[in-house]
């Protein structure tokens, strides 16, 4: 049987990226150039500069990518590009050459949402998920659970109702003169911190049930009026801080996982899938991974190596192979859509036909 070759294309935040995938579960290559250094000066993603350095990248990457894979852009199958959501100039950039290849080669090209993307991180490096399944995304912009009865229905059981945790990462690192991103640092942070020394600062978000939404806005508010109320100033030197702000960043990610970990086990409980999956940057919080495997949800928990937990171009390839091999081919005239949802079948449908009523009720366990 001929392998299916798909080249994937990302371009939706700061990392530009290009993938070929075989078969939708064999990376052949997968190329990051990330611009963590361009924008940690300004603590956090500036569009126009990342467009213009997704513009002076992309051919280079995309050549990389395929020169690593040892396939030439004649045998490449199909294209796969994220469409959206991101931020819409560094999405174009990564459409307008997708499309430019689609149109030299003749290739077929298929628009993949970011979010699809992250949840088809896990395909590589585990066993083949199981429907329904459950999936967390934790990134710099997305906090979402997502129910999938079976590969590509997708119905979002709770969001975030302010800042995503990533984002919150962010801003509290950069509050606390720890640099960006956040959430590295403040997880080596919390590996020497003592997370109740200011535990009764804060509280995890309570939602009217049986909603499973987040927030963390509240939260970050929190630590702002800490730091205030104790005069406690931003470190001078990152790779020494003070043990009240080691604390602190623990504190700060001890009640971020818990949140997290309450809503997903909820939603184990809820929904009984046969897969979880664990995917989107914030995945690779060493906290949060060694939470989540020491649950018993009553199914496996999928999760990707931190390589692919980051924006990249293997799962958007992935995302995209089930499409084009079904035959789907849009065309010249997709576009991006900065605030694209993947959401396509009713919560409330599922729920009425397959959960129980003692399950919706069940409270939130902390």
């Amino acid at each position: 049987m001929i392998a299916m070759l798909v080249l994937g294309i990302e371009s939706s935040c700061d990392e530009t990226a290009a993938a070929v995938v075989e078969d939708g579960r064999v990376i052949r290559s997968n190329i990051i150039a990330s611009q963590i250094e361009t924008h940690a000066p300004f603590g956090g993603v500036v569009p126009e500069l990342a467009s213009r350095e997704h513009l002076d990248r992309i051919g280079s990457v995309v050549d990389s990518a395929l020169t690593e894979s040892g396939v030439t852009l004649e045998e490449i199958d199909g294209i796969a590009v994220t469409e959206g959501p991101g931020l819409v100039g560094s999405l174009l950039v990564g459409l307008s050459f997708a499309k430019s290849l689609a149109f030299v080669t003749e290739k077929p090209i298929v628009g993949v949402n970011h979010i699809e993307g992250h949840i088809y991180s896990v395909v590589f490096e585990n066993p083949p998920v199981a429907y329904p399944a459950l999936a967390l995304i934790v990134s710099g912009g997305h906090t979402t659970l997502f129910l999938i009865p079976e590969e590509g229905l997708y119905a979002v059981a709770g969001r975030t109702r302010d800042d995503a945790a990533g984002e919150a990462f962010d801003k509290v690192a950069k509050l606390l003169g720890l640099g960006y991103p956040g959430g590295p640092v403040i997880d080596r942070l919390a590996k020497s911190g003592d997370a109740a020394a200011v535990d009764l600062v804060f509280t995890i978000p309570r939602m009217t049930p049986p909603s499973l939404d987040f927030s963390f806005s509240g939260l970050k508010t929190a630590v702002l009026r800490y730091v205030r109320e104790n005069k406690i100033l931003p470190v001078a030197d990152r790779n020494h801080p003070d043990q009240v702000i080691v604390d602190l960043a623990a504190s700060f990610q001890d009640k971020v996982v818990r949140s997290l970990m309450a809503r997903l086990r909820k939603a184990a409980h809820r929904y009984r899938p046969q897969t979880v999956i664990l995917a989107g940057g914030v995945a690779c919080n060493s906290a949060l991974r060694q939470s989540v495997a020491a649950e018993d949800f009553g199914a496996p928990v999928y999760y990707p190596s931190p390589v692919l937990t980051t924006d990249n171009a293997a799962m958007i390839a992935a995302a995209g192979y089930p499409k084009l091999a079904r035959g789907e081919d849009h065309g010249l005239e997709i576009t991006a859509s900065a605030s694209m949802k993947l959401d396509n079948i009713s919560l409330e449908d599922y729920e009425e036909r397959h959960v129980q009523p003692s399950a919706i009720s069940y409270q939130l366990s902390e």
